[in-house]
């Protein structure tokens, strides 16, 4: 099927190079197909569900998460990849899995940790890491491909395939115009502050904007070996971006928690250093042989947003007295 359908540019199932750790084959799902499964059934990807993406701990129902995020871009992503012919089951992997090391409270979180590891922490470095060697009985061992693509979804460095250079796009057309969302329905930004040479050709509407991009995406990118925007979406959608950053990512209501969120992982970085025998056993068995920083970082990260703060309240907070009679 796929050498039948495929795009000479699509990666083929058969054609993977491979896993860290050989395994054999299963019967009825390719490679890319048992990628997805496996990060599906983590528990790295269930916590994203309470894991931040703008708004820290939102208590409204309608604010995305770290997890609805992922399936933005898993839909945005498989929806070009299959117009272009590319292998939608690797795509769909890539973009399932780009967040699971992303730490409580979002990008402050990453900032935090980021300042007291001395080694330097990313997101997209964790994510590799969780699938490599956190998750299940040392790691998933996922394929190259998929590795290739969580690591470089952002950053200077572009994915090998075709597949993880569409994630990589998705991602960000997907946060841009969620993060518009949900800042219009937090009261953080009005409609009439968007940048109207960015909403005259992206689109008015959230569905519409979405639209535009992945078509234009598509249009630019069919018969060619890179996937790209026309330098005129891909300006609006920079300069879209950039108004974000201004206005709702740095220094808005919608961040006025995040210093507080940076003290918290950073104070529990701390106390784990200085007392690793309260880490969960599983965290503790890898001390001598992955060192103290390292794990405590691992713990750290992979926390939710209000685990963080629940071990944070019963660490440094104190408990009122229950009457005992």
């Amino acid at each position: 099927m796929e050498e039948g359908w495929f795009s000479p540019f699509a990666v083929l199932s058969k054609n993977s190079r491979g896993r860290l750790r050989e395994e054999p084959e299963c019967p009825v799902r390719t490679v890319f197909q048992r990628d997805r499964d496996r990060i599906i059934h983590s528990k790295s990807f269930r916590r994203l569900k309470h894991k931040t993406q703008v708004f820290i701990i939102p208590e409204g129902d309608h604010y995305r998460t770290r997890l609805t995020h992922t399936l933005e871009v898993s839909q945005i992503a498989r929806t070009i990849a299959r117009a272009l012919r590319l292998n939608e089951d690797l795509t769909e992997a890539i973009a399932l899995g780009h967040d699971l090391g992303h730490t409580p409270f979002g990008h402050a979180g990453e900032y935090a940790l980021n300042e007291v590891y001395e080694e330097g922490f990313k997101h997209n470095e964790q994510s590799l890491r969780v699938v490599d060697v956190l998750e299940g009985k040392g790691g998933l061992n996922l394929t190259w491909e998929v590795r290739d693509g969580i690591l470089n979804h952002t950053g200077d460095n572009m994915p090998k395939t075709l597949e993880g250079q569409i994630v990589k796009l998705a991602d960000r057309i997907a946060y841009i115009n969620h993060d518009i969302d949900d800042a219009l329905r937090g009261g953080i930004l009005k409609f009439e502050q968007l940048p109207k040479h960015c909403i005259s050709v992206l689109g008015r509407r959230h569905s519409e904007r979405i639209n535009n991009m992945v078509m234009d995406v598509i249009k630019n990118s069919t018969g060619q070996s890179v996937i790209k925007m026309s330098e005129k979406f891909k300006k609006a959608m920079d300069d879209l971006r950039k108004f974000m950053f201004d206005n709702v990512y740095i220094g808005s209501e919608a961040k006025r928690e995040e210093e507080k969120a940076i003290k918290v992982v950073q104070q529990l970085y701390y106390y784990f250093l200085e007392n690793p025998y309260c880490l969960p056993e599983e965290y503790q068995i890898r001390l001598h042989t992955e060192g103290r920083e390292r794990v405590v970082v691992d713990y750290i990260a992979g926390m939710t947003d209000r685990y963080a703060v629940r071990m944070y309240q019963s660490l440094f907070l104190p408990s009122p007295w229950a009457d005992r009679k």
